[in-house]
C-alpha cells in the first residue's frame, strides 16, 4: 500500500532520487537540499468593524547560492511552514534550471483573502512587508518577492511603496520586488509570462518527432486535445496561448466543477459565460462534470494541472488518459503519482521547468529595475530604421514594390523583447533537460531536471569556495 507525504518531503524524495544519480560529496549534497531560513511571524490586523485578529505569515529563503533569493508571495488559508519550505525549495532548483541566477524563496499569509476587504488586505500586506524589512527578508540585493497564488501586481504595488517608504533614499527600491504594475516599473509581458512558459515548453515538445513518436502521436501541436485544471492567470493564459497555436480544449475545470466537450471549448466564450453566471458550468454544448477533479481523468492528449499541489496521487494516478502532463502548477503530483505515471509510460513535464517563465521574466523586471531603462528604448527605432532599409533595398533589386509605409513597428519593442528572451530560455532549458536525460540512460524529465540543478548549484557553491 503507498503511503503519500508531505509536500515537502515530497520535494525531498525528488531531490534523493536524483542526488543518487550524481557523484558528488554528501555534505554538498545535504547543503544543497537544506532550507537555509525560515521567518515565522504574527502580527495584528485590526479589522473593519474595529476587532483584532492575529495573522500568522512565514518568508523561507532555501538558498542563498546566488543572490538575491527570489519567491512569490501566496494568500491562502491552507498555508503551512511546510508548504512555504518546499516551494521554496522548488524556486531554488527552478532558477537553477533555466539559468536565472537567483537562490529559492518562498512567503505565505495564511488568510482567505475573499474574506477581507480591500483595506484590510492593503493593511495585512504593508505589515507584511514592514516585518520582511525588520529582519532584512526583503530587499534587492538580498530576497525579491513576486506574485503568486491569491497575490496580484496590486500586492506588489503596497509591498514597494512600503518598502520605498523606508528605503532612506537606496537608489533602486522599485527592484524589491516583481510584478508590479507597469505604472510602477513593472515590465510587460509579466501577467501572462507562467502560462506563456507553459506553452512555449509543451510547443517544443510536441515539434520533436522522436517524443511524438515514443507517445504515438503526430508531431506538432495541431489538434492536439487538451484539458486544462484551474483557470486563474496561469491556466487561462496556457490555455488561450495553446487554443491560438492549434490545440483543442476539450476539458476545463474550476472550484465549481468542470465542463467537457470533444469537439472543444472557446476558452474566451467560457470565460463570459462564467462573469456572466458564476460558474463554468451550464456552458452551452458542454457536459457538467459535478467534481473538478475528475476532468483529470478524462480522454485527451495533454493534461495541464495549473491549481494547486497534489492534485494527481496515486489514488487517480492509474485513471489518467493524457500521454503527456504539463505541470503549470507547483506540485500537483505527488511521488508515488509520479512513479505510476512514469510505468505506465506518460510523458510528464515537471513543474521544475514548465512553469519557470514566471520567474524568468521576473528576472527581466528585475534587471529593467536596476538599470533604469525600458527594454527597447534604446534599440527600436534604429532597428526599424534598418529593416525598413532593407525592405527598400530588396524591393530595388528584386523590381517588387514592397511598401514600408503600411508595415508598422519593424522594431522590437518591451513586450516583444520579453516574449523572445522567454521562448529562448524554455526552448534551450528543455533542451539541456533532455541531453542530461539521455545521458542518464531514464525516461523521467523530473529527475533531470533535479540532476541538472543540482549540478549548476554544486559548481556555485564550489566556486565559493566552501566545497571542494
Amino acid at each position: 500500500m503507498s503511503t503519500e507525504f508531505g509536500f515537502l518531503d515530497q520535494v525531498h524524495r525528488a531531490f534523493n532520487q536524483a542526488a543518487a544519480l550524481t557523484d558528488l560529496d554528501g555534505g554538498l549534497l545535504a547543503q544543497i537540499r537544506t532550507c537555509n531560513s525560515v521567518y515565522r511571524l504574527t502580527f495584528p490586523l485590526k479589522r473593519d468593524d474595529g476587532s483584532i485578529e492575529v495573522i500568522e505569515a512565514w518568508r523561507a529563503e532555501h538558498s542563498q547560492h546566488k543572490l538575491p533569493t527570489k519567491g512569490g508571495i501566496r494568500f491562502s488559508s491552507g498555508v503551512t511552514e511546510d508548504e512555504v519550505m518546499a516551494l521554496a525549495a522548488l524556486m531554488t532548483f527552478k532558477c537553477s534550471v533555466v539559468d536565472v541566477p537567483f537562490g529559492g524563496a518562498k512567503g505565505g499569509i495564511k488568510i482567505d483573502r475573499g474574506h477581507y476587504s480591500a483595506g484590510e488586505l492593503e493593511r495585512i500586506t504593508r505589515r507584511y512587508t514592514y516585518e520582511l524589512i525588520k529582519k532584512r527578508f526583503i530587499g534587492p540585493g538580498i530576497d525579491v518577492p513576486a506574485p503568486d497564488y491569491g497575490t496580484g501586481p496590486t500586492e506588489m504595488a503596497w509591498i514597494v511603496d512600503t518598502y520605498k517608504s523606508m528605503s532612506n533614499g537606496e537608489q533602486n527600491p522599485e527592484a524589491c520586488v516583481t510584478g508590479k504594475p507597469i505604472e510602477q516599473e513593472g515590465i510587460r509581458g509579466r501577467l501572462d509570462a507562467t502560462g506563456r512558459g507553459v506553452f512555449y515548453g509543451i510547443r517544443e515538445v510536441c515539434n520533436i518527432p522522436e517524443e511524438m513518436s515514443d507517445l504515438r502521436l503526430p508531431t506538432g501541436l495541431e489538434g492536439k486535445r487538451v484539458v486544462v485544471q484551474g483557470l486563474g492567470n496561469v491556466g487561462y493564459h496556457a490555455a488561450r496561448h495553446l487554443e491560438d497555436g492549434g490545440a483543442i480544449l476539450v476539458g476545463l475545470a474550476e472550484r465549481e466543477g468542470a465542463i467537457a466537450n470533444p469537439g472543444g471549448l472557446d476558452l474566451d466564450a467560457v470565460v463570459a459565460h462564467r462573469e456572466e453566471t458564476g460558474s463554468i458550468l451550464g456552458f452551452p454544448g458542454a457536459t457538467d462534470i459535478a467534481r473538478s477533479a475528475e476532468a483529470l481523468e478524462l480522454d485527451c492528449d495533454i493534461l495541464i494541472p495549473a491549481a494547486l499541489e497534489n492534485q494527481i496521487t496515486a489514488e487517480n494516478a492509474g485513471r489518467i488518459q493524457a500521454k503527456i502532463i504539463g505541470e503549470a502548477a507547483n506540485g500537483p503530483t505527488t511521488a508515488d503519482a509520479d512513479q505510476i505515471l512514469l510505468e505506465r509510460g506518460v510523458r510528464v513535464l515537471p513543474d521544475l521547468y514548465l512553469n519557470a517563465g514566471g520567474v524568468t521574466v521576473s528576472y527581466f523586471e528585475w534587471l529593467k529595475n536596476l538599470s533604469h531603462v525600458r527594454f527597447g528604448r534604446m534599440e527600436k527605432r534604429f532597428d526599424e530604421a534598418a529593416h525598413r532599409s532593407l525592405l527598400v533595398e530588396i524591393s530595388r533589386v528584386t523590381g517588387v514594390d514592397v511598401s514600408t509605409t503600411d508595415i508598422p513597428d519593424l522594431g522590437a519593442d518591451e513586450e516583444d523583447l520579453v516574449h523572445s528572451g522567454l521562448e529562448e530560455t524554455m526552448v534551450v532549458a528543455y533542451h539541456q533537460i533532455r541531453d542530461i536525460e539521455k545521458s542518464l540512460g531514464i525516461k523521467d524529465l523530473r529527475t533531470a531536471s533535479f540532476v541538472t540543478a543540482i549540478k549548476k548549484i554544486a559548481i556555485s557553491y564550489q566556486e565559493l569556495g566552501i566545497f571542494p
